[in-house]
């Protein structure tokens, strides 16, 4: 596996951290979040680094939406990993304001998301355009893997997994 190169990452809504436990053992400095009103999920993390050998990752609270001093201590990224965060629609707005904020940081920043497709009514085009900020569909083909592999589910239903790269629109820079 390639190791990533001095990036500053951070993941939200980290849950058992998967994808930020990942990029930490390929060597990148990653920030763990998770949100500040439930600390069951931040004691959750905690937990993935200890079974991970990795007790020097910070976690930190952060409620999307939600200006908090843990948000505004946070030093610039160089990515912002999210793994099926677009879950409620409720929700879209308050994800992409945190986001905002840390684009402003560093506006070369990007999120990278996976998310499951549950509805062909939610989407994020709107509030992008609101935010300025753009968003580049990965294929699954990209990842050199047949594509009956990636995301397979048993479960009844359709269960089609997609990749995001979320940044901030070419005339913000």
């Amino acid at each position: 596996m390639p190791v990533v190169p001095a990036t500053q990452e951070a993941e939200i809504g980290a849950g058992v951290s998967l994808p930020g436990i990942l990029a930490a053992k390929c060597g990148a400095e990653v920030i763990l979040s998770d949100s500040s009103e439930l600390p069951h999920c931040l004691e959750v993390c905690r937990q993935s680094c200890q079974m991970n050998n990795l007790p020097q990752l910070q976690v930190v609270g952060l409620t999307w939406g939600h200006v908090s001093w843990d948000l505004l201590a946070l030093p610039p990224q160089d990515i912002i990993l999210a793994s099926d965060v677009f879950f409620e629609p409720e929700d879209f707005e308050d994800i992409l304001t945190t986001i905002y904020f840390l684009m402003h940081k560093n506006p070369k920043v990007q999120l990278w998301s996976t998310y499951q497709v549950r509805s062909a009514d939610w989407s994020l085009e709107a509030l992008l355009y609101k935010w300025d900020m753009k968003c580049v569909h990965i294929p699954l083909e990209s990842f050199d893997a047949d594509k009956e592999d990636i995301a397979e589910s048993a479960l009844p239903g359709r269960h089609t997994v997609e990749m995001l790269v979320i940044s901030f629109a070419k005339d913000s820079l």
